[in-house]
């Protein structure tokens, strides 16, 4: 987590640095100061707006304990047992499985999930998913990994002009390569196995989330792309720009581990 944390300070600081440097050349003093300015009113703005923007950009939507009341209640056991607070639950209309948390903080975290895991999963490997998720909440990743969401997703919407993907695309890119650190996802993995104690059941969740996302990939869009850093596997097939986008270790891997973790060493 604290080289995640010193990756982000760096690709943040050197943002920073880059919008100094161009109001500083353009207006002198004025510009430096302006730049100053127009970075505080952004990052205030990002900070309460973050989760949000990155939720409706993938089209999630709120959900009551009295639509899905088994979801519920298992967020709110694991949320219990790992000491923090209960996080809103959001569901995306994705035929994709896949899972996600976000939130500047873990009193503002909500976690997602799609229709495609809950039609897929069994109930102890969604338990073990949401296991995974909340991992990331009392770890506190999602706090470094959302901020970096959102800039990926203003860039990206930059990009959207005629010819200037090939610019902001593999920017959006960098920033979040240099925000986030694929071993979150494997100390996710072990925190989470640990929290449910199955670590099988998240095995077997996590190479039926695999399959789907490598059988359907999604296609490749701004918001989602800004996003698949948060998600639990990578939603896009490995080709073209989606590729720069990819932060997870592999599948392979976070598989032995959680095999060796429930004594089933390789």
């Amino acid at each position: 987590m604290y080289r995640s944390g010193l990756r982000a300070t760096v690709a943040g600081g050197g943002l920073v640095l880059l919008a100094v440097g161009v109001g500083g050349a353009l207006a002198g003093a004025a510009g430096v100061a302006g730049a100053c300015f127009l970075l505080t009113v952004a990052w205030w703005l990002a900070y309460f707006s973050a989760e949000r923007a990155v939720l409706n950009a993938l089209g999630a939507r709120p959900v009551t304990e009295v639509e899905r009341p088994a979801l519920f209640r298992i967020v709110r056991e694991l949320s219990t047992a790992a000491r923090v607070p209960v996080p809103r639950v959001f569901v995306c209309p994705s035929p994709q499985p896949n899972s996600m948390v976000v939130g500047c903080t873990s009193r503002t975290a909500a976690l997602a999930v799609t229709e495609g895991l809950l039609s897929v999963l069994s109930a102890e490997e969604l338990r073990a998913v949401l296991g995974h998720e909340l991992a990331h909440v009392r770890r506190r990743d999602m706090v470094l990994s959302t901020m970096p969401a959102l800039l990926a997703l203003g860039l990206l919407r930059l990009g959207s002009a005629p010819g200037l993907m090939p610019v902001f695309g593999p920017l959006a890119a960098l920033v979040v390569q240099l925000s986030v650190f694929p071993s979150r996802e494997y100390a996710a993995d072990a925190d989470g196995a640990l929290l449910t104690g199955d670590a099988l059941a998240l095995a077997s969740a996590l190479r039926k989330i695999e399959l789907g996302a490598r059988s359907s990939p999604a296609p490749f869009g701004g918001g989602l792309a800004a996003a698949s850093h948060l998600l639990i596997v990578n939603p896009f097939a490995a080709a073209g720009l989606a590729r720069l986008f990819d932060t997870h270790p592999p599948a392979g891997e976070r598989l032995r581990r959680l095999e060796s973790l429930a004594g089933y060493p390789r």
